[in-house]
């Protein structure tokens, strides 16, 4: 186990990791900032929030979602971004999980809202596409300690002149 641990390929696959996911973070918000709305009635469908925290979730999660994934991005407080993404696709494994269980039928909401034509419906095929999201980002979080990126840029020049 400390081979694997210590091994130092894990640098190499973190990077196409952290940006992968980063891109699927920034695709995802995009609809959900466009169209709050519609994304209101997607988080409503999964009937766990209380409804005066509907719309408050509604407005803020795809700006977290978008907010991360810039920062896996350009290399920006990864680890920070890789743990947020991880927390935001535990709570995303457990609204599936439970929608699924209360045979909810609807379109997961992920990419799109209900309205939007093709988007999938939340099965056991969505909740483990997000279990290998997070198991990424969790891979992310753990493997990715010197990132490729603007921070490690800025370290490295200030490295240099100081």
């Amino acid at each position: 186990m400390k081979r694997f641990l210590s091994w130092r390929g894990h640098r190499l696959l973190s990077l196409p990791a952290r940006l992968y996911l980063g891109y699927v973070f920034i695709f995802a918000c995009l609809h959900k900032i466009a169209h709050p709305g519609m994304f209101a009635v997607d988080v409503a469908t999964y009937d766990i929030l209380p409804i005066s925290l509907i719309n408050i979730m509604a407005l803020i999660l795809p700006w977290l979602e978008l907010f991360a994934g810039i920062m896996l991005v350009i290399g920006v407080r990864v680890r920070a971004a890789a743990l947020l993404i991880a927390a935001m696709m535990f709570m995303f494994i457990v609204a599936l999980a439970l929608a699924l269980h209360a045979g909810i039928d609807m379109s997961c909401g992920c990419f799109a809202s209900q309205g939007a034509q093709g988007e999938d419906p939340i099965s056991i095929k969505t909740v483990f596409r997000d279990l290998g999201w997070f198991v990424l980002s969790l891979y992310v979080l753990v493997f990715d300690s010197q990132p490729l990126g603007v921070e490690r840029l800025i370290q490295t020049w200030r490295n240099h002149h100081a």
